[in-house]
């Protein structure tokens, strides 16, 4: 979460470009929304299973990450492919999702829906927002976007494989897995078999490219987003004012 937050702040200062970055966590993570209460963890059930939590800077509901793929997409406001709210914003960058995930053979992608009903439940997977990206009425990508400065943040999780209700032992709600299951998927649900990272991230970089018209060049953080993500990280991430605040 830190080094996302120093993309943004290094494409703000113009010290890097527009950046797609695509990533895994290790080990597992429990993330919680920017203003989700930290009393929906459970805490020894987090511990003994050895995860980490880390709490967002954007909003939404809990997500365990692992065996998934993360993207950020950090992009001036004034980019042609981010101008508008926030809803027109999301829904534009949110083709290179679509196409994306076509390109790994999933079918049925509904992009283009509202939510038909509210409900509060701690996990993201359980409940679709507007506009988020669906297959046969389970959600496939859970993602959140934060505006900073004049700088679009957008990131999300694509679930590759596993039981996707496996977060319920986590939270001291305890939501039905068997609702979970219901209303989320993962990639080789979909698609009947397992895809690796490499071929996940592959393809949603193709897809961005396609979607966006954009010609990506690869590279690695440089060592002003290094400094800036380790003191984001001290002074906020890994900080308990920042993560274990209710």
């Amino acid at each position: 979460m830190a080094i996302d937050e120093a993309i943004l702040s290094a494409v703000r200062d113009d010290l890097a470009l527009p950046t797609l970055r695509l990533y895994a966590w290790s080990p597992p993570c429990l993330s919680l929304g920017r203003r989700q209460p930290v009393s929906d963890v459970d805490w020894m059930a987090l511990k003994a299973a050895g995860f980490d939590l880390v709490r967002r800077p954007t909003g939404g509901k809990a997500i365990l990450h692992t065996d998934e793929l993360t993207y950020s997409v950090i992009v001036p406001q004034a980019d042609p492919r981010a101008t508008g709210n926030v809803v027109e914003s999301y829904r534009r960058l949110s083709l290179g999702l679509v196409q994306g995930l076509t390109q790994l053979g999933v079918t049925g992608i509904v992009a283009d829906r509202r939510a038909s009903h509210r409900l509060e439940k701690p996990v993201c997977f359980e409940v679709p927002s507007d506009y988020e990206i669906t297959v046969k009425g389970r959600k496939l990508v859970g993602s959140a976007q934060m505006r900073s400065q004049g700088i679009v943040l957008q990131h999300g999780a694509i679930p590759l494989e596993g039981d996707i209700a496996r977060i319920c032992a986590y939270l001291t709600a305890r939501p039905d897995p068997v609702a979970v299951r219901a209303r989320a998927t993962t990639i080789a649900d979909v698609l009947k078999r397992s895809v690796p990272w490499g071929e996940a991230a592959q393809a949603l970089a193709a897809g961005f490219a396609a979607a966006l018209n954009i010609t990506w060049k690869e590279g690695t953080l440089t060592e002003v987003e290094w400094e800036r993500a380790n003191r984001l990280r001290a002074e906020r991430y890994a900080h308990p004012t920042w993560t274990k605040r209710c």
